[in-house]
């Protein structure tokens, strides 16, 4: 059964995965596909595959183990960002079960391997519009630092909007906020 709802949560079958989920209440909402590449749970494919209709789904469940990594150490929080699926990134942002500064198995942030290397700016705002803690890193740090790594793959703007924040670190969220809207840089309904 664990199977088929997994393949439910991947392929974004709503409506099946709610069947599932009624007709089954002992059904293991964490469980792992071994047979996978990595080792993955149905909240993380459903993240890796922007599946946000279903990712909300597995948030409401009570059962449901927001940071279950792979076998890489990926959470579904750092997948979403690292894919930059904006929809499942914001949903995973918003519940605070959620540890969004968790490092891989190597170390790497989610900032750093998502916003910072792959340059997901809206990410990067919808981060720093929810008043949730960015770590940026080590200066220097080839596993943490989210601004030298915007740096290196040439991100300019990931760069001034994660310098833009580590300065107005002593602002309050209002603030940089405000400015962000005067400046017509935020996308955010916050």
């Amino acid at each position: 059964m664990e199977k088929t709802f997994y393949d439910a949560a991947k392929e974004g079958k709503v409506e099946e995965v709610k069947d599932l989920l009624r007709k089954n209440p002992s059904l293991n909402v964490n469980w792992k596909n071994e047979e996978e590449l990595g080792t993955k749970s149905a909240l993380y494919v459903a993240c890796n595959n922007d599946r946000d209709s279903v990712v909300s789904i597995l948030l409401a469940h009570p059962d449901i183990i927001p940071n279950l990594k792979n076998a890489d150490g990926w959470t579904p929080f750092i997948t979403a960002c690292r894919n930059g699926h904006l929809a499942c990134f914001r949903l995973l942002l918003q519940d605070q079960r959620v540890m969004v500064n968790e490092p891989d198995n190597d170390g790497a942030t989610p900032l750093k391997l998502a916003a910072a290397y792959w340059g997901y700016h809206d990410v990067i705002k919808w981060w720093i519009v929810s008043g949730r803690e960015m770590d940026l890193g080590t200066s220097g740090d080839s596993k943490t630092d989210a601004i030298g790594t915007a740096k290196n793959q040439g991100k300019t703007g990931v760069v001034s909007l994660l310098e833009r924040f580590k300065s107005d670190a002593a602002k309050t969220r209002s603030e940089v906020r405000m400015e962000l809207r005067i400046t017509g840089q935020s996308t955010s309904p916050f």
